[in-house]
């Protein structure tokens, strides 16, 4: 006698799995605060990999320091058609040119500040910024406007860091502060490190689903996603 399924039975089955998708399925789309920091966490290490790669130092330029790769974040909304929506996003870049020391620039894909995106070799990674490259615009990338994508309402540097960059030295160290307004390579207390108040940097992501902390540990620049105890979660 040859087997086989009855209607019944398939009903069943099909009944049982629409089920299941209804329970895991909003579980998984709702998680947009930790794969927002998982992001963060991968280009603030992308970042620190630049730095150490790209070797900028020039003996003829007193301010070669002032060209470090930074991962720089905030909320911008204007007139000019360049902005962030007024949401939090962020960018990542090396001060290059002149014409716009201590904030990214960007024309074209043929004349940019801003670190291409390795994934994609047409867009940079910026999720907007004030006055230089709008949220919308076909070269940025939505991924790194966190209010837009993952509905990030507020971005803020805590412990040893502040005000709203972090840059990174040619050994992968974190400074602070805005290297275009360095008097030298290494200015007194822009270096993260153990004497400088006992800390590391932290990151708060907050959203309406709680917040998250993100770690940037002083000499090394490792950077990791803190869990409820402040330990670092293996990422």
């Amino acid at each position: 006698m040859k087997k086989a399924f009855t209607l019944l039975e398939l009903v069943f089955v099909i009944v049982v799995i629409g089920i299941l998708a209804s329970v895991i399925i909003p579980r998984i789309n709702t998680d947009r605060l930790g794969e927002a920091a998982l992001q963060v966490v991968s280009h603030i290490r992308y970042t620190q990999h630049l730095a150490m790669s790209e070797d900028i130092y020039d003996k003829v330029d007193v301010d070669w320091y002032k060209e470090r790769w930074q991962f720089i974040f905030g909320s911008h909304e204007n007139t000019s058609g360049k902005d962030t929506n007024g949401k939090y996003a962020y960018t990542i870049f090396s001060d290059k040119f002149s014409t716009s020391a201590g904030k990214p620039s960007f024309t074209d894909m043929s004349h940019t500040e801003i670190a291409v995106d390795p994934l994609n070799k047409n867009k940079v990674l910026s999720g907007g910024y004030s006055g230089v490259i709008d949220w919308e615009n076909q070269h940025a990338n939505i991924n790194l406007n966190l209010g837009e994508t993952y509905g990030i309402t507020n971005m803020e540097l805590s412990g040893s860091c502040s005000n709203n960059r972090i840059s990174f030295d040619h050994l992968g160290r974190p400074m602070q502060g805005n290297p275009s307004g360095f008097s030298s390579a290494y200015e007194e207390d822009k270096l993260v490190n153990f004497d400088f108040i006992n800390q590391a940097c932290l990151l708060i992501l907050t959203s309406p689903e709680g917040s998250v902390s993100i770690k940037i540990f002083p000499e090394t620049g490792y950077t990791c996603i803190l869990d409820a105890n402040g330990d670092c979660i293996n990422n």
